[in-house]
């Protein structure tokens, strides 16, 4: 509603009215007030000296003036206060001032017209009983302000409360339509979380399963490979290299189980509203890698790795320096520095066989620093069948960005390929 008591934004009845009923209600009470003004413009011709019809059309046009009072509240009081020297309109100025209080016209405003209708309906009934000379003056006056109050005040009253009312319940829908938008929103929003996280986890998962298998089975298919080459030639070296594919297996065996484990783990309950508020109003943080981070490989097991390539065939040669703290590294660090060397040193099973490889390890001061550099290859490339998916060199890039490290790899000018990382410590 406007400042005028004008409903916007609303089709549906003609003109300016918001529902059939409401229009229906202004036509029926102006054509009461119509009637009621012709019937007192009769007595009001007469007291003019005018003729009875046109005391009539006055009425009936000021009575109809009524219809106007949702569009144009402030114009039909003013013609009550108008009309009012001519004792007619009754029902005009009582419907016209509980319209004009209950619109959302300036307080100020509708305390002008109401103070103007109060006066003008005084002076009115004073000048109209002041001629009987039998009547007290002072009861002509408390007669007078009597009707005045009860004319104006009563329906000043009860638009007041209405415009109140209207106010507080569309201020009250309004907030239930925005609380209902923002749950929407914050629906959506944990619904994106939610798939947000689960494509991170099975992102993670899968990462996971590829640094812990895919080196093991490669040594297990380099062994096997030598194994098919000196089946007859040399039984001593073929049965070395069956066994050492049973302990490949049987570790890869075990980290899957130790894996699978975690992923069949049952979570801790947790409140669904806890749950909810949490997903809506907190960052989600990064979540710990499968297995936890705890549990994973340490820098202390990377001789072990070096060992089982050089057992496999390759030129391993392991290079430290400096020395880290007696209490070591977080354990996500020590696990990223871990699958970077055993990724890298997988590549170099698949595609640089029989290439000399270094890897190096510095402890700086806030920071480790792993390289794995190979030369060139001096065997056939890819000659065991290993399979390559191309997530290698991904996932040790995502596992060093996500510690806030650097990550690099390239071939190298001597024909060779080199891995290098850097993680902070801290």
């Amino acid at each position: 509603m406007t400042s005028t008591g004008e409903v916007e934004g609303r089709a549906g009845p003609p003109l300016w009215w918001a529902r059939r009923r409401d229009a229906v209600t202004d036509v029926t009470l102006a054509g009461v007030s119509a009637v009621e003004c012709a019937w007192e413009g009769v007595t009001f011709a007469g007291e003019a000296g005018l003729p009875t019809a046109v005391g009539v059309t006055f009425g009936l046009v000021v009575g109809a003036t009524l219809v106007l009072r949702r569009r144009w509240p402030i114009a039909v009081v003013l013609v009550g206060i108008a009309v009012a020297p001519a004792a007619m309109g009754f029902l005009l100025s009582v419907v016209g001032m509980y319209s004009l209080a209950s619109s959302e016209v300036p307080r100020r405003i509708i305390a002008t017209l109401a103070s103007m209708s109060l006066v003008a309906t005084f002076v009115v009934m004073y000048v109209q009983t002041r001629g009987d000379v039998e009547a007290d003056p002072k009861l002509v006056v408390a007669l007078s302000g009597f009707v005045a109050v009860a004319l104006t005040v009563p329906p000043l009253l009860l638009g007041l409360y209405i415009g109140a009312r209207r106010r507080l319940m569309e201020s009250l829908q309004e907030r239930a339509d925005s609380l209902e938008r923002e749950l929407s929103l914050l629906a959506d929003r944990a619904e994106e979380r939610a798939e947000w996280a689960r494509t991170e986890e099975r992102t993670r998962i899968a990462r996971e399963m590829h640094d812990v298998v895919a080196h093991r089975v490669s040594l297990m298919v380099v062994h096997a490979a030598a194994l098919e080459a000196v089946a007859v030639k040399d039984p001593a070296r073929a049965a070395k290299n069956a066994a050492l594919v049973g302990d490949m297996g049987r570790q890869a065996l075990t980290e899957l189980r130790e894996m699978l484990g975690v992923l069949r783990a049952a979570p801790k309950p947790v409140a669904a509203a806890a749950a909810a508020a949490a997903v809506a109003a907190v960052p989600v943080a990064p979540v710990a890698l499968v297995g936890g981070a705890e549990d994973g490989p340490s820098l202390d097991e990377l001789e072990v790795l070096v060992g089982q390539s050089r057992a496999a065939g390759m030129v391993v040669e392991m290079l430290v320096q400096g020395e880290g703290t007696d209490a070591g590294y977080a354990a996500e660090v020590e696990q990223t520095a871990y699958r970077v060397v055993q990724e890298a040193l997988t590549n170099c099973h698949k595609h640089a066989p029989g290439a000399r490889v270094v890897v190096r390890l510095a402890h700086r001061d806030g920071e480790v620093a792993m390289q794995v550099e190979n030369g060139p290859c001096e065997g056939k490339a890819d000659g065991v069948g290993l399979p390559s998916g191309g997530n290698g060199l991904v996932g040790m890039r995502e596992r060093v960005l996500g510690l806030g490290g650097v990550f690099v790899s390239g071939p190298t000018d001597a024909g060779g390929f080199r891995v290098s990382a850097v993680l902070p410590v801290r």
